[in-house]
């Protein structure tokens, strides 16, 4: 759509050297969802966060699968530097589809996952989300409509996972146990 690449040619204006590393950093954050990933593995090796990082990881694993190999693949989406000339991204080209934007689906399913079991450091990781989510648009990777849909399906399976999934998979191992005894 129009509207989306001139919002992105309107974010060109306001590049500078400093915001163009501050926005290469944060960006390379949510690269394959690594330091995510390293986040909810931290989290599992203290007991007192240990229901965070399982989480953290299974909403994940869960947003990546649908986002990542299903809608990616069936949208197809472009680029928008592939769609509009006038668009120049900052960082490497990614070679997959522009919908929906995973650094944001990676982000935003940590960090809500976070967030609904520790308020004020969940507050914190929603922000650099957020910044993430914005570096994406800054680089000119993505469309608005990409970051926002990545948005929606990270916090939905994060609370998908905190309220549905987790407690189930905990109903079924007390059950377990309560058959062992």
């Amino acid at each position: 759509m129009l509207w989306e690449a001139n919002f992105l040619q309107s974010l060109q204006t306001i590049r500078s050297p400093f915001l163009d590393k501050v926005m290469e950093i944060l960006s390379m954050l949510g690269d394959h969802g690594i330091f995510c990933i390293c986040v909810g593995l931290l989290l599992l090796i203290f007991a007192k966060t240990r229901r965070t990082g399982v989480q953290v990881l299974l909403a994940m694993a869960l947003a990546y699968i649908v986002a990542n190999l299903i809608i990616k693949n069936v949208v197809g989406r472009v680029r928008p530097y592939d769609a509009y000339a006038f668009l120049e991204p900052l960082v490497h080209k990614p070679h997959d589809s522009s919908f929906p934007s995973g650094h944001s689906v990676n982000v935003f399913a940590c960090a809500t996952a976070i967030f609904l079991e520790h308020k004020k450091v969940g507050i914190v990781a929603l922000i650099l989300a957020a910044l993430v989510a914005f570096s994406r648009l800054y680089n000119c990777v993505h469309f608005p409509t990409d970051v926002l849909a990545g948005i929606v399906i990270g916090v939905l399976f994060a609370v998908l996972v905190h309220y549905l999934i987790f407690p189930a998979c905990e109903k079924g191992v007390r059950k377990l146990r309560a058959k062992k005894s």
